[in-house]
């Protein structure tokens, strides 16, 4: 624990925050949407370093006329020499993509507003805690600064960078607004930064009168995709917005940003700079795409222990439709004697955690696995990709961006990839003819009792 303290330290869950994971067994891939939030944090604990990002930075400026300044250094941002100290101390030696364009807008004079988008792993996090601990006067003993997170445990994480980001700046400190952290009515908070759910931030400041929010210089929404997926957050995140000073910096984050993304950015940041990501095209062109003809799930278990060994020469994940699909599989083959892990929504954030770090390390050669699990998880040595089942939307219609987000991370790098569709129905051939039609690619049938065709793939 740095020097920076935090009240009341054992804070119970928030529990507008507490990532539910004993949702039934049997629920789609749609239903588990309530998962974007324990997807994040996922992405969060099994990121060692940060991601070296090839997509494209796009910057539209609020005044095209201003130059525009992107830095190659933290040296050339003029920071406090404390905040430099723990700057490196966190092990960023340059800035990364996403911090060399919105460093120089965050730390302007006049501050200036930013709608950004970045995905896990980018660094901007460390950008935003930068930005605040950059405004805060320490003299000054009540709240400068005001961070949204989606959920309690992402808040923590946040405040985790904050400490080490601040710890040559012991005069800081921090407080949570989460739910449980009891404070005595009345009483003023006289910490320099508060993090916070957004439900509990509105009641410190507008009920309990905890935090005088005229008095904020800085407002940070972070992961507003996240956000606006959970019942109430968006209208609360707005009225805490409202009653925030006009000449207050605000800065909103978001992985994605579908339209109710957008038009939730744009009420909550006014005349905003925006960072965009241009999307890297997936390929298909380096993957090779077959299917197998199956009548029921027991041969699609068969043709899977069939392709077994071709498969693990390097390192595979099947996909299933389903939570329950995915345990029965992994069970199955587990009698089967072959080592494979579960990566599975029962499961609490810290145990899928363990298992993508043990998969990426090769301690297990292949993972079974729901769609929303795999979510944002590259592991670069994968090469094979199986979908036990087809990806389909809610209303059965074929998911194409799934398939080619799925079978995708086996092409990346311009590596040769491997792509096997289990089809057991009429209506599964009908899903991947209408994939085919979609990506103008033909997808080849493969006779898993064929050894030698077997061997040929594996090659």
């Amino acid at each position: 624990m740095s020097n920076l303290q935090i009240k009341e330290e054992k804070v119970k869950p928030d529990t507008n925050g507490v990532i539910k994971t004993n949702a039934t067994a049997e629920k789609t891939e749609e239903e588990e949407k309530e998962d974007r939030a324990a997807q994040s944090l996922l992405n969060k604990l099994i990121r060692s370093n940060l991601v070296d990002n090839t997509n494209q930075v796009e910057v539209l400026q609020r005044d095209p006329n201003s130059p525009l300044y992107s830095v190659k250094s933290f040296e050339e941002l003029r920071l406090k020499p404390q905040l430099l100290q723990g700057v490196y101390a966190m092990g960023f030696n340059r800035p990364s993509k996403i911090q060399e364009n919105a460093l120089p807008m965050m730390l302007a004079e006049p501050p200036q507003n930013l709608i950004a988008q970045s995905q896990s792993g980018t660094g901007k996090t460390a950008a935003f805690v930068l930005a605040m601990l950059s405004r805060v006067e320490p003299a000054e003993r009540y709240p400068q600064c005001l961070c949204l997170s989606p959920t309690y445990e992402l808040a923590l994480q946040t405040g985790k960078v904050i400490e080490q980001m601040g710890k040559f700046h012991p005069e800081l400190k921090l407080a949570y607004a989460v739910r449980g952290n009891k404070l005595e009515r009345g009483q003023k908070i006289s910490e320099h930064i508060v993090i916070g759910t957004p439900g509990t931030v509105l009641d410190w400041c507008a009920k309990l009168k905890f935090i005088d929010p005229k008095k904020i210089k800085v407002f940070v929404l972070d992961e507003a995709d996240v956000m606006i997926a959970t019942q109430g957050h968006q209208d609360q995140s707005i009225r805490i917005q409202r009653m925030l000073p006009r000449n207050c910096q605000m800065l909103l984050f978001s992985a994605t940003f579908e339209d109710s993304v957008w038009k939730f950015a744009q009420k909550v940041v006014p005349d905003p700079n925006i960072i965009k990501l241009k999307r890297e095209e997936e390929t298909l062109d380096t993957i090779k795409q077959y299917y197998v003809l199956c009548n029921n799930r027991d041969e699609k278990f068969q043709a899977l222990c069939n392709l077994y060994g071709a498969i693990t020469i390097a390192q595979a994940m099947i996909f299933c439709h389903t939570r329950k699909t995915a345990s029965w599989l992994a069970a199955e083959l587990s009698k089967e004697g072959h080592q494979v892990a579960l990566l599975s929504g029962e499961m609490m954030v810290e145990q899928r955690a363990a298992v993508i770090e043990r998969f990426r390390e090769g301690k297990e050669k292949v993972l079974v696995t729901t769609n929303v699990c795999a979510r944002g998880i590259d592991v670069e040595q994968v090469s094979v990709v199986i979908n036990f089942d087809l990806p389909v939307d809610k209303d059965g219609n074929p998911d194409n961006e799934t398939y080619l987000h799925r079978i995708g991370r086996t092409g990346r790098f311009g590596k040769r990839g491997l792509a096997v569709n289990m089809v057991d129905s009429k209506h599964s051939m009908n899903i991947l003819n209408r994939i085919q039609e979609h990506f103008n690619k033909k997808i080849e049938r493969l006779d898993t009792d064929d050894l030698d065709e077997i061997e040929k793939i594996a090659n």
